[in-house]
């Protein structure tokens, strides 16, 4: 009998989830023991193994202060992380110049936050793009979009137009050869120096559809880094005109070339510049004379001049967005989820280590003509809302 009522003395005090508060109103136990306290009985050796068996377990004290201590410090990082991204916004509104210390002093925080998608968040922005550019029926020029016998405005001479004729006409497809979307994983991978030794050739190969920009190697040893894998790849046609002598020699240097890229789309802007168009087309023409697997297609300029208005109001003001940021708006439309590799415009890593511009040279872009920081500031705003996923270093590997 005596038992029983320890038990039941012992089991009040247990009572409000363990939390030492005594029945009736009675003030706290110490800290130093029950039976120290004189209004509740002594705990035996009897009444211990009856607190111990299976029907009265022990309440689970010190596993529940763990996972307090766990929820106040995801609490304190998701406070940061809020911080960073409130940081990022502000200093993307604003007007001054940040130094290149200054942004991987941000990305050195935001690589401690954990990432997740926001499904709500993803599809917000791609409406707010499709309403402003609609990447599905208007990045790529075709039939559909640029109907024969029309004046085309280029995107950049945009008081120049060139008349849609048929032969113009015969090089567009039908629609969009994109429009069957949305692809499910894709992956932009840009040429920074940043995905040497990053060991992330693997994870981009496994996307459903792969985005490359300027043709980049993706041969040899590199290729555990960067990948194989290309489904659409930018072409700048200085490259053409440098490297190739704009195709009026060396067209089976550059047919051997781009075979590493297999049966990949070819994307030229033919219509952002006039003097663009001619080596466009003959890129065009080369391919469909050779019987090669790839196929030149063009960015329409309306687009083009759609998602650099969108992107203004944004705070990107450069005389041209670069490839890279036009290529990643167009996926976000295009695919459920994107995630970028090598966008790293800075001349080293967080640990102050010197990087390259280029993963295959240090060939630095013409000052002034891309807003580097500010379309980094903007990735760095769509990574922090779940919207796409920004790799900064080296990959996990299997």
């Amino acid at each position: 009998m005596r038992a029983v009522i320890a038990l039941a003395a012992a089991l009040g005090s247990l009572l409000l989830g363990g939390c030492l508060l005594r029945l009736g109103g009675q003030q706290p136990l110490r800290a130093r023991g029950w039976e120290e306290d004189a209004g509740i009985a002594a705990v035996t050796p009897k009444v211990v193994r009856a607190l111990r068996s299976p029907l009265t377990p022990l309440p689970q004290t010190e596993n529940r202060t763990t996972h307090n201590k766990n929820g106040i410090y995801q609490f304190e990082q998701a406070s940061k992380c809020k911080a960073i991204q409130d940081n990022i916004l502000s200093s993307s509104i604003k007007k001054k110049r940040y130094s290149e210390d200054y942004y991987l002093h941000i990305v050195t925080k935001l690589q401690n936050c954990s990432w997740v998608r926001k499904p709500e968040e993803s599809t917000k922005f791609r409406s707010e793009l499709a309403s402003c550019c609609d990447a599905v029926h208007n990045f790529i020029a075709s039939q559909n979009n640029s109907p024969l016998g029309s004046n085309m405005s280029y995107e950049v001479d945009s008081k120049k137009t060139i008349l849609i004729t048929q032969d113009i006409f015969k090089m567009l497809p039908v629609s969009s050869p994109l429009s069957v979307y949305p692809f499910k994983n894709c992956a932009v991978v840009g040429n920074g120096g940043i995905l040497k030794n990053s060991s992330c050739g693997a994870e981009i190969d496994s996307s459903d559809f792969v985005f490359r920009c300027n043709l980049p190697p993706t041969t040899g040893n590199i290729s555990k880094d960067v990948g194989n894998k290309t489904n659409l790849v930018t072409v700048n046609p200085s490259i053409i005109a440098q490297k190739y002598n704009k195709l009026n020699e060396k067209k089976t240097e550059f047919l051997e070339n781009i075979a590493v890229y297999g049966d990949a789309f070819l994307l030229l802007p033919a219509f952002s510049f006039r003097s663009n168009t001619a080596t466009s087309f003959k890129v065009y023409h080369t391919l469909k004379e050779s019987k090669a697997a790839q196929r030149a297609i063009f960015f329409h300029p309306t687009y083009l001049k759609s998602l650099a208005q969108f992107w203004r109001t944004k705070g990107v003001k450069a005389y041209r967005l670069s490839s890279g940021f036009m290529i990643t708006s167009a996926a976000l439309e295009l695919c459920e989820n994107v995630k970028l590799y090598g966008f790293w415009p800075f001349s080293k890593s967080t640990e102050k280590m010197p990087i390259s511009h280029h993963y295959y040279d240090n060939q630095l872009p013409k000052p002034g003509f891309h807003a580097m920081p500010k379309e980094y500031n903007q990735i760095l705003q769509l990574h922090g809302k779940g919207i796409l996923k920004l790799q900064f270093g080296k990959c996990e590997s299997d």
